[in-house]
């Protein structure tokens, strides 16, 4: 029990209150602290948050709590949290303030993404606490909407350096957890000696020792179990232990007494508490409108009070929720109809037109289409909101309640589609099998088809999806020439992601089918893309790459709407790579992140960081690379999943020459279970693995990754670099037949593209298999081909060879020049071991090299590299802050460790310091 003195300990919780008195000394002292609090029902959560709240001397208080029925409209408990602080809105920067009033139907606007609403409540919080130290209580935070959920785990995982602390109480087993990995109590039952004693405390007169034990035997420890359960036996029961045996479990006990408690009200308090019951926001004045509708005195609370069942203050409480749940569950459907109506009346329908909806739909016995009609309109606001999860609750209900078939099978498609965009795949699955035993039209069908698969690319693999595509688009022909070249699009793209399909399934058959479709809308832009992508497939590499470089270069100069970059630069992207196009890569990839990072599209920014960072790895960027790979960590961190960040690391990591590095981001990656079954993946970890053993001159192990590599061509991409790779290993480990064979087959693609990239990177692969002048002339070709390009690796790479070669030739002087230059560029870069081979044939030409040496006056962790580099490039700390997903607060914190790390003493000394070398990531 909470004693009367907050400074009391409560009975037998000493190393959970002292767990409390901690976060909030910590925020006091001017740092964040997290702390999720795990229990089964009436462990005594609830009465923790209360110890909190107590000792917060100093702190102002904020509160939530999840309530079930409330768990499908969205943004309800990150309402309640942020309502008293929505006069700092307009401290916030304009995108956040705005993202925070559409989700809050403050203001009208595009639906936000949810991770920009997450840095909305983020920024906040942290202004609120810029005053005070801010201390949030979250109670029941299993059944708070999902949304909410979502966003307060981002912030919590967000928070460093802000005066904020976040406490959630959990109670378990919960189903779905978005807290899962942050700082956890798990509150155990009480020892039988304090429950004895807890027992003892709230049982007036003489109590059986036996009824005592077997109380304590029953009750397992649970502190409201133990204040409860009493209150059903009788006087004589206690004294002289004759009881009945209870069954069931605890938490059913608990709800039986409660239930019981209930039942012996008045029936007119019955009914008043159903009412609070089924009104879970706590409205005292929509409470007594309902309860007017209905002929029930404001007197009939008493008795529910008097029992301490319900406070009625400024807002309505049930003492627990199991109370909520047993006042609602012991009235009959019609009576909750009833009740459920009468609230719907008494709910502003131009202040909450959502809930009053919600309230209809459990007030309808049947199907109603009215009721459907509202429902759905419902779901279009939540939509508009972001809230997705709420739109697919709302279509769901509308489906089930609407009469016609036909319409009923839309609306479940409807509902389905929301599903996937919330991220509940099962559940979108099932919504689909539920609309497709309506009689739907055939574009509904196709549209079905459609969303099956990309449900199946999102959440088991490309290869799984892919064929749902290829039969999406084909019904969509005759009905939506756009809508099936997009799906075209996206089916080639998978087919291109899965790499290695499963049994049965084909690139060519994709390819085949995007060719004979009709033309889309943007035929000049659009088709040509598909179109030559499916050439290079059904023909071959030379017959697609005049149509593909016409439209990357129609993707390059047009005015393409967000929406539509969001759609086509992935593929744009992918295909300028597979082109040999660099330039039209990096202006595309770019684009692509610029589109993701304005919009918050976290769904696309971590695949467009994909795209660009190899970009800037083969400029010879290291730098830029691995701050975007920062970047793509940072999102992981904040989505809980790093697969891109793991990706992104195994692209820089073997050009560094870095092993360790490099094999564990090939573990990372074969480790996912979301990439089981991708053939690309395996193309990707030998590829790294090629080029990391090449690197350290361990030719034979770097020819056998080569190879396996290379073993699907129809992949592109990194299937074409392990054949620059191959060439190199097989020259190197005595295998000139194989090597010549790549070589030829890297110059027929070098020669249909007709690039300096393509014809420097072919004139090199030839340079290696050739002897003599043929050798010689082939080398300078690459030099100055790769010379007038941005590819700063491959450029650095041919002086290496070239040099390398003109020293097993005996022509010292050259090689000399070569080798210098070549160790000079690769080692600027961060290319350390393709630099160390570099140094060492210099050494055997006699010349005398010292390793470059950096001075290193200290060593930033990544995420300060970062900041440093943003800040350096002249960013605010608001920009930096929206950019990585921290406060500006957190933003500062790190730049006063930085500045001290690199003996600087203001932000405008940081680009020149980071330029000469002072700093050196760790």
């Amino acid at each position: 029990m909470a004693s009367k003195d907050p400074r009391l300990q409560l009975r037998g919780r000493q190393t959970e209150c002292e767990a409390l008195d901690q976060l909030v000394a910590t925020v006091q002292s001017g740092h964040s602290a997290v702390l999720v609090v795990r229990g089964e029902a009436g462990i005594g959560k609830t009465a923790l948050l209360e110890h909190a709240r107590a000792g917060a001397a100093g702190c102002r208080i904020a509160r939530a709590a999840g309530i079930e029925s409330e768990m499908e409209l969205a943004f309800g408990g990150l309402h309640q949290l942020c309502a008293p602080f929505l006069d700092h809105l307009p401290h916030l920067p304009a995108p956040q303030r705005e993202a925070l009033g559409t989700a809050f139907r403050l203001s009208a606007g595009p639906p936000p993404d949810r991770f920009l609403v997450g840095l909305s409540v983020l920024s906040l919080l942290a202004d609120v606490a810029d005053k005070e130290p801010l201390v949030c209580l979250v109670d029941d935070a299993q059944w708070l909407d999902r949304v909410s959920a979502q966003t307060l785990a981002f912030v919590a995982r967000r928070l460093l350096a802000e005066r904020i602390g976040l406490v959630f109480a959990v109670r378990e087993p919960s189903l779905e957890d978005e807290l899962a990995g942050l700082p956890e109590l798990e509150v155990g039952r009480l020892s039988d000696g304090d429950a004895r004693a807890l027992l003892d405390s709230v049982v007036p007169g003489r109590l059986d020792a036996r009824v005592r034990d077997r109380i304590v035997a029953e009750t397992q420890g649970n502190p409201l179990a133990l204040l409860e359960l009493p209150q059903g036996l009788t006087p004589a029961e206690l004294a002289g232990g004759f009881g009945r045996p209870d069954t069931g479990s605890l938490a059913g006990q608990i709800e039986q007494s409660f239930l019981r408690r209930v039942r012996s009200l008045p029936p007119e308090t019955q009914r008043l508490l159903l009412i609070a019951a089924a009104e879970p926001v706590g409205d005292v004045a929509l409470l007594a409108r309902a309860a007017d509708l209905l002929g029930i005195d404001s007197a009939a609370a008493a008795p529910a009070e008097s029992a301490g069942l319900i406070t009625i203050g400024a807002r309505v409480r049930f003492r627990h929720p199991l109370v909520r749940s047993a006042a609602y569950r012991v009235a009959s459907p019609e009576d909750r109809q009833g009740v459920h109506r009468a609230l719907a009346d008494a709910t502003d329908p131009q202040a909450d037109p959502d809930r009053r909806a919600w309230h209809l739909a459990c007030a309808a016995a049947g199907p109603d289409e009215a009721v459907a009609a509202e429902l759905e309109r419902s779901a279009g606001r939540a939509q508009a909101r972001g809230g997705v999860a709420a739109a697919a609750a709302f279509l769901e209900r509308a489906a089930e309640l609407t009469p016609d078939s036909a319409r009923r099978g839309a609306r479940a498609l409807a509902a389905a589609r929301a599903k996937h965009q919330a991220g509940g795949y099962d559940a979108a699955l099932e919504l689909l099998d539920a609309a497709e035993l309506s009689p739907l039209g055939e574009r509904e069908l196709a549209q079905a088809d459609l969303l099956r698969g990309q449900i199946m690319f999102a959440s088991t693999s490309a290869g799984a999806g892919l064929p749902l595509l290829l039969k999406a688009a084909r019904r969509l022909e005759p009905l939506d020439a756009g809508l099936a070249r997009e799906t075209y699009r996206d089916a080639l793209y998978a087919a291109l992601t899965a790499g290695r399909l499963p049994d049965g399934a084909q690139l060519a058959d994709v390819a085949a089918a995007a060719l004979a479709a009709p033309p889309g809308p943007r035929p000049e832009r659009d088709d040509l893309l598909v179109n030559g992508v499916a050439a290079m497939v059904t023909e071959s590499y030379a017959a697609g790459v005049p149509t593909v470089r016409r439209a990357l270069d129609a993707f390059r100069t047009a005015d393409i709407s967000r929406e539509e970059g969001l759609g086509w630069l992935p593929l744009a992207s992918r295909m300028a790579h597979n082109t040999w196009d660099f330039d039209g890569w990096s202006m595309l990839s770019a684009k692509l992140v610029e589109l993701a990072r304005e919009t918050g599209a976290l769904s696309i920014l971590p695949p467009a960081l994909l795209l660009l960072v190899p970009n800037r790895v083969d400029a010879g960027q290291f730098a830029v690379a691995e701050s975007l790979v920062a970047e793509a960590a940072t999102i992981g961190e904040a989505t809980g999943s790093r697969v891109f960040a793991h990706y992104c690391a195994l692209v820089l990591e073997p050009w560094r020459g870095r092993e360790a590095a490099t094999r564990q981001a090939i573990e990372a990656i074969t480790r996912d279970l979301a990439l089981q079954g991708e053939g690309k993946v395996l193309t990707a970890t030998h590829w790294a693995n090629a080029v990391l053993c090449n690197g350290l001159g361990r030719y034979e192990e770097a020819y056998v990754a080569a190879e396996r590599g290379c073993e699907n061509p129809q992949e592109l991409g990194l299937s074409i670099s392990s054949l620059v790779e191959l060439v190199e290993a097989a020259t190197r480990s005595g295998r000139p037949a194989r090597a010549a064979t790549a070589a030829r087959h890297l110059d027929e693609m070098a020669q249909a593209a007709g690039t300096d990239w393509g014809l420097g990177t072919s004139a090199l692969v030839r340079a290696q298999v050739s002897e003599g002048q043929a050798a010689d002339a082939l080398y300078r070709e690459a030099i100055e081909r790769l010379g007038r390009t941005e590819a700063g690796v491959a450029r650095a790479r041919s002086r290496l060879l070239y040099g390398e070669w003109l020293r097993r030739e005996n022509r010292r002087a050259g090689a000399r020049e070569q080798l210098g230059a070549a160790y000079e560029l690769l080692a600027q870069m961060g290319a350390e071991a393709f630099a160390e081979r570099a140094r060492r044939e210099l050494q055997a030409t006699g010349e005398t090299v010292r390793r470059r040496l950096v001075e290193v006056r200290t060593t930033l962790t990544a995420q300060e590299a970062h900041i440093a580099q943003l800040a350096g490039d002249g960013l605010t700390n608001s920009e930096i802050g929206a950019l990585l997903f921290i406060s500006p607060h957190t933003v500062e914190w790190h730049l006063r460790k930085i500045f001290v790390k690199l003996g600087i003493v203001s932000r405008k000394q940081i680009r020149a310091t980071l330029l000469d070398g002072a700093a050196e990531t760790a």
